[in-house]
């Protein structure tokens, strides 16, 4: 487990940032946590690592967005409004999932049950008693290790 804290949206995009430049084919990123944590901020970090030229947009109605101008194809996924996991059939998940690219999956807690067991898990919290901008970054993976319960 590894644990970042930053203070401002740059310092979150910039460890997205790192993320993106490490990450590699067949990543499955979990990212997690509240609405107006940082997700997006740490996304287009993350895209940015990745050599991504594309506006990033959060896919919250599409459910999916694939950018393929980086070093790698990037595939985003906003599960949150999945009434049922057999719906992420439809989307073609498995060719994102274990493919030639990076999926990053915001809401992942909601499809736990297809998610490959090296998940890598991306939670991002505020902590009020810190400062507004303050956000404590922890990196899990294995399914197994990460804590589902707050995401359900």
């Amino acid at each position: 487990m590894t644990i970042i804290e930053t203070n401002g949206a740059e310092e979150t995009r910039a460890f997205g940032k790192k993320m993106g430049q490490e990450a590699k084919s067949g990543e499955v990123i979990a990212l997690l946590g509240d609405l107006g944590v940082g997700k997006t901020v740490f996304t287009k970090g993350f895209a940015e690592g990745l050599e991504i030229t594309e506006p990033i947009n959060s896919p919250t109605f599409t459910i999916l967005q694939s950018y393929d101008s980086g070093r790698i194809p990037l595939y985003h996924f906003d599960v949150y409004r999945i009434g049922d996991v057999e719906e992420m059939d439809e989307i073609g998940y498995e060719d994102c999932f274990y493919g030639d690219g990076v999926s990053l999956v915001e809401w992942a807690g909601l499809i736990t049950e297809i998610l490959p067991q090296d998940v890598i898990a991306v939670r991002i919290e505020k902590d009020p008693e810190k400062g507004f901008d303050y956000r404590r970054i922890t990196v899990e993976q294995g399914i197994n290790n990460i804590d589902w319960t707050k995401e359900r």
